[in-house]
């Protein structure tokens, strides 16, 4: 499965390497990234694929969460196909 990472906050120096290294360690392949500094503000979309992970999506989605608040960012994860659903006119 395929999923969507959306990560926005103030910029800092890290934040790529923190959620690359998060999907890293569960197995998570990065697919493509986009990733661009609005003045202060740090925005990034990433396509991974879920398929090798070795912990459930729903874990997945709460650790990302987590990191982005303790980093004091947001990070949203959805799934690839709800994603194109809710997207499509």
């Amino acid at each position: 499965m395929r999923a969507i990472v959306t990560v926005i906050g103030k910029d800092t120096v890290g934040i790529i390497a923190r959620v690359c290294t998060l999907l890293s360690e569960r197995g998570i392949n990065v697919l493509d990234i986009s990733q661009t500094v609005l003045q202060e503000y740090f925005t990034m979309i990433m396509l991974v694929d879920t398929a090798g992970s070795t912990v459930p999506f729903a874990q997945l989605v709460k650790e990302l969460e987590e990191e982005g608040k303790a980093h004091a960012l947001v990070i949203h994860t959805q799934r690839e196909d709800i994603f194109n659903a809710m997207h499509r006119i």
